[in-house]
């Protein structure tokens, strides 16, 4: 019998190699989602102006960023944006300042569309063999009510998936809403907020992102690296032992045959 609705993920047409170079931006899941990558040695960069959580805010990092990445993964958190009144501009961080300085606004899906298609412009245009993966935050916003969160994201589904049409070249999308949302529909799956992901939820995530974007040569590489960073992490009684410097001598020299074998490797 089975007690879970699988969410049914097409094979990528590309495969993502061991330590590639990704950039991630978006909500606070791409933090959660990145973190992840760095602990299996991607070569990671992680919202480098903070987090961002509508897609225009989005167009803005990207806006900032000069260099290429050949991999994008985009993380759509809201369509609400806060608009300074005094210069009519969308803010990406309203820095703490008093709310009666902004207007709040939801932009609409052709809006959405618009600062996604930009972005994808600009990625292009410094990587034309970019890949970029496109996924909604599965993080509800109470602060907007349910149903209006619901309709925050419908919007954000909606103009994701015009873009990964219009771009079918480049973009792709990752369905890490449908996963939480549809998938792993229980509390034990959520943390104490009953609002985030648990830890075994973005785990999980990862897992399927895996499944759908890593080439073999990926897996056997976190394959060999795994051991070798449980011994990194492991905390001697006595690190002045003969017993304890043998044991990172050998572990050393691990690192080093498979920064040998996987160019991009380090620690």
């Amino acid at each position: 019998m089975e007690f879970r609705t699988p969410v049914q993920i097409a094979r990528a047409s590309f495969s993502i190699p061991p330590c590639a170079r990704f950039l991630f931006v978006g909500s606070c899941f791409a933090d959660n989602m990145g973190r992840r990558f760095l602990e299996e040695k991607f070569r990671a960069e992680t919202n480098p102006f903070g987090v961002m959580y509508n897609p225009a805010s989005i167009l803005h990092t990207i806006e900032r960023l000069d260099e290429p990445f050949p991999y994008v993964v985009i993380t759509l958190g809201t369509n609400h944006v806060y608009r300074l009144k005094e210069t009519g501009e969308i803010v990406d961080n309203c820095q703490k300042r008093p709310q009666k300085l902004f207007n709040e606004e939801e932009l609409s899906v052709s809006e959405c569309r618009n600062y996604l298609v930009k972005t994808i412009e600009l990625l292009v245009e410094r990587c034309p063999s970019v890949h970029v993966i496109l996924t909604v935050s599965p993080i509800r916003y109470a602060k907007y009510g349910f149903h209006g969160s619901q309709l925050s994201k419908a919007t954000l589904l909606l103009a994701a998936n015009e873009v990964a049409k219009e771009f079918a070249d480049y973009v792709v999308y990752f369905p890490a809403y449908e996963i939480l949302n549809d998938e792993l529909r229980d509390y034990r799956f959520y943390a104490a907020d009953m609002i985030h992901p648990s830890e075994k939820a973005v785990e999980f995530i990862w897992q399927r992102f895996g499944e759908t974007f890593f080439g073999e040569d990926t897996w056997q590489f976190m394959e060999e690296w795994r051991p070798i960073k449980e011994a990194l992490g492991h905390r001697p009684f006595n690190s002045a032992s003969k017993e304890y410097q043998e044991f990172l001598a050998k572990t050393h020299e691990k690192v080093r045959l498979l920064a040998e074998k996987y160019p991009g490797f380090a620690i």
